[in-house]
């Protein structure tokens, strides 16, 4: 197991068992890498095969842990349900969700149609709490978890070209403080994460343009680009028992840019 040594370490996340749903790049990734590194159980959930077996042989060689890897499809309700019930077959009772995995697909409010708007919330909202509710069970017979929804920032600026996504990530900020009052009374806490412009490869590859840059420094506080992992180490805290009276929260790491 390798860590930088000046960041945090949290003994209660050791063998924890952690479900990251679209954990196979981008934040996910880092998502998935931080928690191996804290010794956790991991299990992560991705259609990309390729970049999470690679994430996998990466960490097997270096944490205590190697994450299980299920491919799945998270449109398809019936495969997300299964997976999750497999994951608790080989590994346990899962104690942290994330709820991680979207697409910030650029589109016109005016070529928007029933059936897309319908696939963007399938793939930015709706799993989310599916995966909450097939979690639960389990969380409850163990007398509590933490469950962490990963939204954006992009509703509140607010941004434009991707109303559809944008819809979907503010509507995960009230499924995030409904759910945390359903839940509570089990042990279970339920926050949001809220990231700004963060520096990913997709975001490198098909929106980061040297006119976008110039933009994300102009309105953030600290003029310095978010990598994945800084989102990533958030969500360890947010997980661990260091956190334990947190929940119905939303935590915003953009830069000072909201």
């Amino acid at each position: 197991m390798s860590q930088e040594s000046r960041y945090a370490t949290y003994p209660s996340l050791r063998d924890r068992i952690v479900l990251v749903t679209g954990g196979g790049s981008g934040i996910g990734a880092s998502i998935v890498e931080q928690f191996a590194f804290q010794g956790a159980r991991v299990a992560f959930l991705d259609v990309a095969v390729d970049c999470s077996n690679d994430l996998v042989s990466k960490l097997s060689a270096t944490c205590s842990h190697a994450p299980l890897f299920i491919p799945c499809d998270l449109t398809d309700i019936a495969s997300l349900q299964s997976a999750i019930a497999r994951i608790e077959e080989q590994l346990g009772p899962i104690a942290v969700l994330v709820n991680n995995a979207a697409r910030d697909d650029r589109h016109n409010y005016a070529g928007v149609t029933p059936e897309y708007w319908d696939r963007a919330m399938n793939v930015n909202l709706r799993h989310q709490f599916f995966a909450i509710q097939s979690v639960v069970p389990a969380m409850k017979q163990a007398g509590g978890g933490s469950i962490i929804n990963m939204s954006s920032i992009c509703w509140l600026i607010p941004s434009t070209g991707f109303p559809a996504y944008a819809t979907a990530k503010a509507a995960i900020v009230g499924l995030t403080r409904s759910m945390s009052h359903e839940l509570g009374e089990h042990g279970i806490r339920v926050n949001a994460v809220l990231p700004g412009a963060i520096l990913t490869e997709r975001q490198r590859q098909l929106w980061w343009t040297p006119e976008y840059e110039a933009k994300v420094m102009s309105r953030q506080a600290l003029k310095q680009h978010i990598a994945p992992e800084e989102v990533a180490r958030l969500l360890l805290f947010l997980a661990s028992d260091d956190s334990a009276f947190i929940t119905n929260q939303s935590y915003i790491i953009d830069a000072g840019w909201v």
